[in-house]
């Protein structure tokens, strides 16, 4: 969980023992379970009110997951995509030879 293993959970719930008390602690539990839950109410609202306003041409956004938004996982999504097949490059396939040097390289007129 968030790159945290057994120990360090464990040394963070000491020093919040220590820090806030045993009797203290339950109570700081469930107004994080509150805030939690009001947090995820308003993502949930702000999809729902996203999805209505931008009408049937976008009914999929209600189950749009919020890290799709991220510039960095559209692109890892878009190189990384299993679906879309793609074809290895290699050496031995480019065409031609090497130039010599101060020779011009091939135009093609209708290329450009």
């Amino acid at each position: 969980m968030f790159g945290m293993g057994v120990p360090e959970i464990a040394v963070i719930v000491i020093v919040a023992v220590i820090v806030f008390g045993p009797e203290k602690l339950p109570e700081l539990a469930r107004q994080a379970g509150r805030l939690l839950r009001t947090v995820r109410q308003m993502a949930d609202n702000a999809k729902n009110d996203l999805a209505r306003e931008m009408g049937d041409d976008f009914a999929g956004i209600k189950d749009m997951n919020l890290r799709d938004l991220d510039p960095r996982e559209a692109i890892r999504k878009a190189i990384f995509d299993e679906e879309t097949p793609t074809k290895p490059v290699s050496r031995s396939s480019a065409p031609g030879r090497r130039l010599d040097p101060g020779e011009l390289p091939p135009f093609d007129a209708e290329s450009t």
